[in-house]
């Protein structure tokens, strides 16, 4: 089995969303203002409990997502998550959730960050997508600052809360990145 080392960045950790989490997890994820741009809905605590027992244990294995619980450094609570969907051994997709208290603040810039830094440093990945409604601005806004470039608009092509949406792909590689650190020292 791979073990995960929670990351650390100066305001949060980023472990392993756990059975304690569906809760808190609930909570945020059923609300509309959320879930305005997500496919997972949780009617109960119970189906968030059934979606936590689900996902992958332990990272790297091509096919599968692994999330993160997003927890605040200072008193450890729960304040999003992140999933990373390991498409191969060379590339992930990420995605990210924030309950609405904590956005806007940087947070899913930090804990972004520090995936990228673990998928490209530690496990040499060779290439990170998103995937965004284009309606969803600010997280558009988020991927451009990480350094991630639009490569595909695909138009009408995502059933999400009984509407087809159009999806933007975003993507950076290794070496991208790596110039991006360089640049930019919120990454560092």
């Amino acid at each position: 089995m791979k073990s995960f080392t929670p990351l650390r960045t100066e305001r949060l950790v980023l472990r392993r969303l756990s059975a304690p989490d569906a809760g808190d997890f609930f909570r945020y994820r059923s609300l509309p203002e959320v879930c305005a741009f997500q496919p997972f809905r949780p009617k109960s605590v119970r189906e968030a409990a059934g979606f936590i027992a689900g996902i992958a244990q332990e990272p790297d294995i091509p096919g599968t997502w692994f999330q993160l619980a997003l927890c605040l450094k200072e008193g450890g609570g729960l304040i999003g998550d992140a999933g990373i969907h390991f498409i191969d051994a060379d590339q992930a997709e990420i995605g990210y959730t924030l309950a609405p208290a904590f956005q806007g603040r940087g947070y899913a810039t930090e804990g972004a960050a520090a995936m990228f830094a673990w998928l490209f440093r530690d496990l040499k990945k060779h290439r990170i997508t998103a995937s965004v409604d284009p309606e969803n601005t600010r997280s558009v806004r988020l991927l451009q600052r990480l350094g991630m470039r639009r490569e595909a608009h695909f138009v009408q092509s995502i059933r999400l809360n009984d509407r087809w949406t159009d999806d933007l792909v975003f993507a950076i590689l290794r070496e991208e990145w790596e110039q991006t650190i360089s640049e930019n020292d919120i990454l560092n």
